[in-house]
């Protein structure tokens, strides 16, 4: 492999998620380090070939610049990666001639663009998916389809014809209940990015709770006896039931001498009863909608990605702390109160909070960047390389270590 392929490129990501609110796929922006970058995809191919696994998500390889699309259609193997071609591109004559060329050779390619202008027959034939966009016209219309609840489907009023299609992806969905018209009604493949916002403003009234799922993950494997390490892993699963656990373990009533500062430190002093009936007191208020799991899974995924950007031989109890910091740096959203007053709550190390509320100190530089890599803007990300003196091959590939290690359901 070619040690300088991922240096003379800028990635990015977006998870898909499906019917089932999981992750179904990884859309990667690639994109040319500079307009004078030689571009290699078919070293990044072979890369991603290497690192990936049969239980690691689908890709969706989405080129940023003509050149790069190029490279790909011309380049890449059969099996390779879905790849998408923006449908304005295809006015480029020779990209298009590489499509038909493409398709031909059997790859697999994804059309993108917007739902009211798509491809003629002879062009959409060379497209095995579509990543699609709504108008707000088109969403108006999707929206206007739904059947109004509690109205009995006999004495409803005519409704207009939804145009979502089946079976397509979607991208930029802005609200929980176009991304349930997608999704439930429409059988939509996959979302591209999630309705954070509306899915928390929906629930505004009621206080977020910590997963269902997670906390009888975690009573099942202390009933099973396992490790320390894998209560700490489950508990990670959850920023908010993480939070919650650390608030708890500092609580006056249980009188420990010294701050709780780590998931770990907290666990060892507690013990597995202790534990195990603070978990069944949470149980019964904690929160089944299935609409929070790509909210978490996201938070989860940037306290990752940020563990491997700093990861340089650190000890464990470091990295730990790391993972805590990118765990967090979203839970206002969760708890709808500033950042500041929530994480003063709790004795953590002053670098999470450096990191999260005031944008300094050593632990800043990797969640700025977790961030960026989360929108695939590569001017940030060019910026903070070159800001904070990080190396962009290895950004590029602490990225992929981590997207590769993500598991689907098949």
């Amino acid at each position: 492999m070619v040690q300088s392929v991922l240096g003379s490129l800028i990635l990015g990501y977006r998870p898909l998620w499906n019917r089932a609110r999981k992750l179904a796929a990884i859309q990667l922006y690639v994109q040319n380090e500079s307009p004078a970058a030689v571009v290699e995809t078919g070293h990044l191919l072979r890369t991603l070939q290497e690192l990936w696994s049969a239980s690691s998500p689908p890709l969706l390889l989405s080129p940023q610049t003509h050149q790069v699309l190029a490279d790909m259609l011309e380049h890449a193997p059969r099996g390779a990666p879905w790849i998408e071609v923006r449908g304005d591109w295809l006015q480029d004559s020779g990209i298009y001639t590489l499509v038909k060329a493409a398709h031909q050779r059997g790859l697999k390619l994804v059309w993108r663009g917007d739902i009211g202008q798509l491809p003629e027959p002879a062009v959409a034939q060379c497209f095995d998916n579509s990543l699609l966009s709504l108008t707000p016209a088109d969403a108006v219309a999707a929206l206007q389809a739904n059947p109004r609840p509690g109205s009995p489907a006999s004495k409803a009023p005519p409704r207009a014809v939804s145009p979502i299609l089946a079976g397509q992806m979607y991208e930029n969905i802005p609200s929980r209940a176009l991304m349930e018209h997608c999704l439930d009604k429409h059988n939509a493949l996959a979302l591209a990015g999630w309705p954070t916002e509306d899915v928390l403003y929906s629930m505004r009234h009621t206080p977020q709770q910590p997963s269902h799922a997670v906390i009888a993950k975690l009573q099942k494997a202390i009933d099973a006896e396992q490790s320390l390490e894998t209560f700490e892993d489950i508990m990670g699963e959850d920023p908010l039931l993480a939070y919650r656990f650390m608030v708890y373990t500092n609580s006056a009533s249980l009188g420990l001498r010294t701050g709780i500062d780590s998931l770990r430190r907290g666990l060892v002093m507690m013990g597995y009863g202790s534990i195990n009936r603070w978990l069944s007191d949470q149980l019964p208020h904690s929160n089944t909608d299935p609409n929070m799991q790509p909210v978490r899974e996201s938070m989860v995924l940037r306290a990752t990605l940020m563990t491997q950007l700093l990861d340089a031989g650190i000890e464990n109890e470091l990295r730990r702390e790391i993972y805590l910091c990118g765990l967090l740096s979203q839970i206002d959203e969760l708890m709808q109160e500033p950042l500041a007053n929530i994480l003063r709550r709790i004795p953590l190390s002053e670098r999470i909070y450096d990191a999260t509320v005031l944008q300094t100190g050593p632990y800043a530089p990797s969640l700025q960047m977790a961030c960026a890599l989360e929108t695939g803007d590569a001017s940030a990300i060019r910026h903070l390389c070159e800001t904070h003196e990080m190396d962009l091959e290895e950004v590029n590939r602490g990225l992929l270590r981590v997207l590769s290690d993500l598991e689907v359901e098949r």
